[in-house]
């Protein structure tokens, strides 16, 4: 399983990026996919993760600005980035928690995307 993901580079603070990730390989079932984030120095957090029956999640510093999709037929998540403030800059992580056979989930990550905003 690879979460492949793409979207990220530079932008002035109040603008918009998008992000997305595609999941590809033995999947069976995808529970949750999700973005967290890794800014220098800082502990990785969630930034919004969303459930196959659509469910939301968003760290309270972004809510309001980001907003999480899924596209279940083709296991791929977006996240859209708006109003992007300089504090919103860090690596972005695609993350999923997903079946690949019948037993039980596991965790993958994606290879992350760097964000940066300009002040």
């Amino acid at each position: 399983v690879q979460l492949q993901a793409s979207g990220g580079g530079l932008v002035q603070a109040g603008g918009s990026l998008r992000l997305s990730c595609v999941a590809s390989g033995r999947i069976f079932r995808i529970n949750v996919m999700g973005w967290y984030r890794q800014a220098p120095g800082k502990q990785r957090e969630l930034v919004a993760r969303v459930t196959s029956d659509g469910n939301t999640n968003y760290a309270d510093s972004v809510k309001g600005r980001f907003t999480i999709s899924r596209d279940n037929a083709q296991n791929t998540v977006y996240l859209q980035m708006n109003s992007l403030k300089p504090e919103d800059t860090a690596v972005y992580y695609c993350n999923s928690i997903l079946f690949s056979d019948f037993t039980r989930p596991d965790v993958y990550w994606g290879q992350g995307t760097q964000v940066t905003v300009s002040s």
